[in-house]
């Protein structure tokens, strides 16, 4: 309500400033007009002056009177009813423009009151930030954490619970300096040291810096099964070159995580591309594939891959002379655990490049270390 009364009184007082001078006459005009009222009465003195000295008669005073009157009578009517000519169109402005004057705020309340909400209360950052947490959007609770560690930097878990949810908006910086936080004052554990490492890659682009890597040393000293930490010091290994130590690590790696680990398809994905011949490793599974695959159940989780390996299937129909893909489709069968289809791929491969080619020896070969029972 108050609202409403301030903008009725901001409104009224706006429009009075622009319609008052409008509904005034103009000054010249009045101005113009009382000067010749003066000029006629002048002259009636003067018919009277000339009178008593005898300069002129009677007869021709009183006609002087009369038309000195009939001027005047014309000029007071002037006043009142207007000039037929131009002081309509001035007055038709006056009224069009106080229109105007009148109209915009109607319009604009009216157009306010169907599409604003004049009703809602101001929220500013800081009334937000003592909402329920349940009712804030993540932002809302960064800003909150943010405000308190601002005032308080040496609370260690405020650090902790905040750095991986930097690390989950990409923040790689923050959630790296937010971890550093956490372990000087909290002290350190493998979760934090290999949450370190993580963001430090990612900052780097993949690449694992010195830092990174003593980050993940440390995490795997602490906890030997830290599925994160093992994964990328075998990712740094192979990023040095030692590409046998990388898959060694791998398959180590891959025999000890439980079902349904989400590291698992990152593991399988690493091994397929590490061991295809003159194919780089990749820097590790991108956040987003693992945020996906980790929010997955194993159901879903299971029929994405079954995907990605059916269209690779399909690729290589259409481009069969691609010896790479031909051996990571028979990996990609072999980790889904279909033996049948690893086999039916391991002969179209050998078909399309001939028995006794080079290249079907190496399929066969890798088909065979793989763990796929190949017939003589």
């Amino acid at each position: 309500m108050l609202f409403w009364v301030i903008a009725a009184v901001l409104t009224l007082v706006a429009s009075l400033a622009v319609l008052l001078p409008l509904a005034a006459k103009p000054k010249a005009e009045i101005d113009g007009a009382r000067h010749d009222l003066e000029v006629y009465r002048d002259q009636l003195s003067e018919l009277d002056r000339d009178v008593a000295r005898g300069l002129i008669q009677p007869v021709e005073a009183e006609q002087a009177r009369a038309e000195v009157a009939r001027r005047i009578i014309r000029l007071g009517g002037e006043e009142n009813s207007g000039d037929p000519v131009q002081r309509p169109a001035s007055t038709s402005l006056r009224l069009i423009s106080a229109a105007a004057v009148l109209a915009v705020p109607l319009i604009s309340w009216g157009t306010y009151a169907r599409l604003g909400s004049p009703d809602i209360p101001s929220q500013p950052l800081s009334e937000r930030m003592l909402k329920n947490p349940a009712e804030s959007s993540v932002d809302e609770l960064v800003a909150r954490a943010e405000a308190h560690l601002e005032a308080n930097p040496t609370d260690g878990q405020g650090w902790d619970v905040l750095a991986p949810v930097y690390l989950r908006m990409q923040r790689f910086d923050d959630a790296a300096n937010a971890y550093r936080n956490a372990i000087r004052l909290l002290g350190s554990n493998s979760d934090r040291q290999s949450g370190l490492g993580e963001a430090l890659v990612n900052a780097e682009q993949g690449k694992i810096s010195a830092e990174a890597k003593s980050a993940f040393d440390e995490a795997l000293k602490l906890d030997a099964a830290n599925p994160k930490a093992a994964f990328f010091v075998a990712m740094e290994l192979a990023q040095d070159g030692h590409k046998d130590e990388a898959i060694a690590t791998w398959q180590k790696i891959r025999a000890g995580l439980p079902e349904g680990s989400p590291w698992l398809e990152a593991v399988d994905q690493a091994l397929a591309r590490a061991e295809a011949p003159d194919v780089p490793v990749a820097n590790g599974p991108s956040k987003d594939e693992m945020e996906a695959a980790a929010s997955m159940s194993p159901e879903d989780r299971a029929s994405m891959i079954a995907g990605m390996v059916a269209r690779l299937d399909e690729k290589l129909k259409q481009n069969p002379k691609d010896a790479e893909g031909w051996m990571q489709l028979i990996r990609s069968y072999l980790v889904i655990g279909d033996a049948d289809k690893a086999k039916d791929a391991l002969k179209r491969a050998v078909s399309v490049f001939g028995p006794g080619s080079e290249q079907a020896k190496e399929f066969i070969a890798f088909a065979s270390s793989n763990g796929l029972e190949v017939a003589e």
